[in-house]
């Protein structure tokens, strides 16, 4: 197997967003707005945005894939910031079936929009997080409020072809084997990953998934509380968005406040990591395994 996408050589500056959503979108949006604004500012080219960065609120999430206004508010940022944007995550209606029939759930849907608000690509997170957590919520059952997708997609920028993935996808490597052998150059993951598997697992998983691949990764989180002030503290995600390189190293993190996090891509200096060290050419799997 080998690449057949031939990398720009041009550096590329790209930033991930971090916000702290509540119950109140509107609060949330203007999060997101003002740390946009910066990064226009500063010069990024493209810009991730967190998981869910609406609400974490699952109640509300068939209001807002109803809403028309909301997302055409939302596809309006790139034209707006002047730069190609990744809406994290945000509730879509389902696909009707053959029979014309559509679940009445949601997808969790990432949205690509370019710099004139026109959108590029979706993809529909695959893996839904259902699992116990020993944290003050306990139990995530991601599958009560979304149907999942079944595509891997990966998406032209004007930073590299992006590979699209979705929080709880990142334990999945084979998925990202199946970005970088669509193309993919870089991965963006948005993010809800709670305070305690992201200070268990949240960096070494991104570093393995850029080191494995050969891809940078850009990844926006949530942080911080997502309960409203003056309601029980049940609901904490680990921040620290990073950008990653090719090779594994960390080129630019957060905290676990909200903010801005920005990096510029070499793609000379991930085609020499190809080269060098052509793993992709190596590849052999066992039968059975894809």
């Amino acid at each position: 197997m080998t690449d057949t996408h031939k990398l720009n050589s041009s550096p590329r500056k790209v930033a991930a967003i971090q916000i702290n959503s509540l119950t109140d979108i509107e609060h949330n949006l203007q999060q997101i707005e003002t740390l946009l604004a910066d990064a226009q500012q500063q010069g990024v080219r493209l810009a991730l945005i967190p998981e869910m960065f609406a609400t974490l609120d699952g109640k509300q999430y068939p209001a807002i894939a109803a809403d028309d206004a909301l997302y055409q508010r939302i596809a309006g940022w790139g034209k707006r910031f002047n730069l190609w944007l990744i809406a994290g995550a945000y509730p879509l209606p389902c696909p009707p079936d053959a029979d014309g029939k559509r679940d009445p759930r949601v997808r969790s849907a990432c949205l690509v929009f370019d710099d004139q608000g026109e959108l590029q690509a979706r993809y529909d997170k695959i893996h839904l997080f259902d699992v116990d957590v020993d944290d003050a919520q306990g139990s995530y059952r991601e599958s009560d409020h979304f149907a999942p997708g079944d595509q891997p997609v990966v998406v032209d920028t004007p930073v590299g072809k992006v590979g699209l993935a979705i929080c709880y996808d990142l334990r999945f490597p084979q998925l990202f084997m199946q970005l970088r052998a669509q193309g993919a150059e870089i991965i963006s993951l948005p993010a809800a990953f709670t305070y305690t598997t992201g200070a268990a697992h949240w960096q070494p998983l991104l570093r393995a998934r850029a080191i494995e691949q050969q891809c940078y990764v850009i990844a926006a989180n949530q942080c911080g509380w997502h309960d409203d002030p003056g309601q029980p503290q049940r609901r904490q995600t680990w921040g620290h968005s990073q950008i990653i390189d090719p090779w594994g190293e960390v080129l630019s993190e957060a905290s676990d406040q909200p903010g801005l996090v920005i990096a510029t891509l070499e793609p000379q200096q991930q085609a020499d990591i190809r080269q060098r060290m052509p793993v992709f050419q190596h590849q052999r799997l066992p039968p059975g395994v894809r």
